[in-house]
């Protein structure tokens, strides 16, 4: 993990490749011209699917490998976490410069720490002693409160809000706008609804919904 401060002027000024081309892509890279990044070039696979507005699509992850040399900085943006920490934890493997993205308007302790490949989009709150693990999501005006601990891989989706001391474990997905009351421990592989109200523990793999929130009947 790396501490939780803005990167320096000058990698911003450099070129960064993004591997993904989808919706969270493209906010990534409206994030990273907030942040002054020079060039932001995108990577698809499934390039054919990809809205990139402003910025060009030129290859799938055998291009972007090729190219490595060319960029300052490259960041996974899939959605899916399962597949965005994979291709995350294979870039940074074959030691291509993986860089983290914190939006200027998110407000970002500097007591908190943040992993490599995380984004932390506008409006975002991290606060004192949290910490962020690898190719996280923190998405826009979300917060994530004192002490809180969350894994690699995971998503805390817009406008969901974790108070103090809430620990996540890998890859697991807040839902938009979910609430999840201090001290909780969620597992890994975990989904929280849209919406729900947490406080209760969530083991691995549980799908919880509603207020309170319960797990959802198969």
């Amino acid at each position: 993990m790396i501490q939780g401060q803005e990167p320096e002027n000058e990698l911003h000024q450099g070129s960064l490749a993004i591997l993904g081309a989808g919706g969270h892509g493209r906010v990534a890279a409206d994030c990273a011209e907030a942040l002054g990044w020079r060039t932001v070039i995108l990577f698809d696979d499934a390039a054919g699917s990809g809205l990139s507005g402003p910025w060009p699509i030129e290859g799938g992850e055998g291009d972007l490998r090729e190219r490595a040399a060319q960029f300052s900085g490259v960041l996974v943006a899939v959605g899916n976490n399962e597949a965005r920490l994979n291709l995350h934890r294979r870039l940074a493997a074959a030691f291509l410069p993986v860089t983290t993205l914190i939006h200027p308007q998110a407000s970002f302790s500097r007591h908190a720490v943040v992993g490599i490949g995380a984004v932390v989009f506008a409006g975002a709150c991290v606060n004192v002693g949290a910490r962020i693990g690898e190719a996280v999501i923190v998405n826009t005006a979300a917060s994530v409160d004192h002490d809180c601990v969350l894994g690699d891989g995971v998503h805390v989706s817009p406008g969901a809000h974790l108070a103090g001391g809430v620990r996540v474990g890998d890859r697991s997905w807040i839902g938009i706008g979910a609430v999840v009351r201090q001290g909780i421990s969620i597992g890994r592989d975990a989904v929280i609804g849209a919406g729900a109200v947490v406080v209760r523990d969530v083991a691995d793999g549980v799908t919880v919904v509603g207020n309170p929130a319960r797990p959802l009947e198969r």
